[in-house]
């Protein structure tokens, strides 16, 4: 599936925090993110989301995901936040409620082709019994 979408990533940078290590977490969960420091946050745009859709399935967390994506989306619009620390080891980790204390990277995808629907489909795919299956 071919899609177009913008994904805005954004992390806030805490004094207790190394900004590095904040833009790598970023980078682990969107490898083509090119994260830039601006007032107290990190800021990157990617076009590309496939490694996230990578570590949803080899997680097997699908189910979760696509109940975040759903509940989450507006229009055209899915947000969703991840936890910092298991982000830097390239593990997604949905912060669904608290922040936690190093706060969450807040992403905004921006579906254009194809539907919202059908991009959330394909990045996180309906299962069975555990396993994706075909919409």
């Amino acid at each position: 599936m071919i899609y177009s979408i913008d994904a805005e990533i954004t992390a806030p940078v805490y004094d207790t925090e190394v900004t590095d290590r904040v833009a790598d977490a970023i980078t682990a969960i969107f490898p083509t993110a090119d994260p830039e420091f601006r007032h107290g946050e990190l800021h990157a745009t990617v076009h590309d989301v496939e490694h996230v859709s990578e570590l949803l399935h080899r997680q097997e967390i699908l189910d979760t995901a696509r109940g975040i994506f759903f509940e989450t989306l507006s229009d055209d619009t899915v947000s969703f936040q991840l936890k910092k620390q298991a982000a830097f080891e390239g593990v997604v980790n949905f912060s669904v409620d608290e922040p936690g204390e190093l706060g969450a990277i807040t992403v905004r995808v921006r579906v254009e082709d194809p539907t919202a629907e059908e991009f959330i489909d394909h990045i996180a795919p309906p299962t069975e019994d555990g396993k994706p299956v075909d919409t």
